[in-house]
């Protein structure tokens, strides 16, 4: 089976290049419509340079696709429903979303400032907030939508020095996970992707043979299966250097706690069986209520069915 976006029309942030400009090409070589976004600014998020979005757009025309450049910045609102404004006029749907934009402002805790975390949130969680509400009611109307967001280790593991990227990388996770239950009976499906990949905003960071493994292309094929019209949804999945891999967010089995020993005493005594155990993947918020009321009914003998 081939995967393709034939009549399908994606928007891809930040995607005037690396990983960015790689899902946009490899999308438009299989048949969709792209939307090249691009601010044009460094890897710190000053200035802006439309040139970068022009040149993969002239990219994909070359391969007989089409495409159109537009230079939204997605921390800005307006700019962004702009895009998606000018997407319809050109081609009357919206079907895909890729959002990949980001800049670094990299500095330890200590040392960073409240403003340079504040807009490194703007770009990352609120960049994907903007653009996702932007093609929402869209996607929702003509029952049929792909997001991705795009998480990182950082967030799902943390990476020093990196807070700042680290929280919004989380915050997306955390928006994936009731977006994909809201958008569930209108087909409409938002997958995160943690990838590693050696571009300029981690160039310098990786040992150079390394670097020569982590390629964009080798991390695009993710984002391909994800925007598919068979995808999964509500998934995290890493990619890089050809490698690939789901990653979960488990919570062990716990133990209810008589009255006496609900103490944090009480959970320091009995601390291997709470943290150890039974560790499983739920599915929404609900899930973990259910469980905790349940192991409280058996251990006070209660019958709640």
């Amino acid at each position: 089976m081939t995967i393709r976006y034939d009549g399908k029309v994606a928007v891809v942030t930040g995607a005037g290049g690396g990983l960015g400009r790689s899902h946009a090409i490899e999308l438009a070589k299989r048949g969709a419509k792209v939307v090249v976004n691009d601010l044009g600014g460094s890897v710190s998020g000053e200035g802006a340079n439309s040139q970068a979005s022009l040149d993969v757009v002239a990219e994909i025309e070359a391969l007989g696709g089409e495409a159109m450049a537009h230079g939204a910045n997605v921390a800005d609102l307006e700019q962004v429903q702009d895009m998606v404004a000018k997407t319809m006029e050109r081609w009357g749907r919206l079907d895909i979303l890729v959002n990949n934009a980001g800049i670094l402002r990299d500095k330890s805790f200590a040392k960073g400032s409240v403003e340079d975390f504040r807009l490194v949130a703007d770009v990352h969680l609120m960049g994907t907030v903007h653009c996702t509400k932007s093609c929402w009611e869209i996607m929702r109307e003509q029952e049929y939508g792909r997001i991705v967001v795009t998480s990182s280790s950082s967030g799902l593991y943390g990476n020093f020095g990196q807070t700042n990227y680290g929280a919004a990388k989380m915050g997306v996770i955390g928006m994936m996970n009731t977006l994909a239950q809201e958008g569930a009976k209108y087909n409409v499906k938002i997958n995160a992707l943690a990838p590693t990949a050696g571009t300029r905003m981690t160039e310098g960071l990786i040992d150079e043979k390394a670097f020569a493994l982590l390629t964009p292309e080798t991390v695009t094929p993710a984002v391909l299966y994800l925007v598919s019209e068979d995808a999964p949804t509500r998934t995290i999945l890493a990619a890089g250097a050809g490698a690939y891999a789901v990653a979960k967010i488990v919570e062990t089995e716990g133990m209810w706690l008589p009255e006496a020993e609900q103490t944090p005493e009480g959970i320091a005594a009995h601390w291997g069986q709470i943290s150890e155990g039974g560790e499983r993947a739920l599915q929404a918020g609900f899930e973990q209520s259910i469980k905790m009321i349940g192991q409280a009914a058996k251990g006070l003998g209660l019958d709640l069915s």
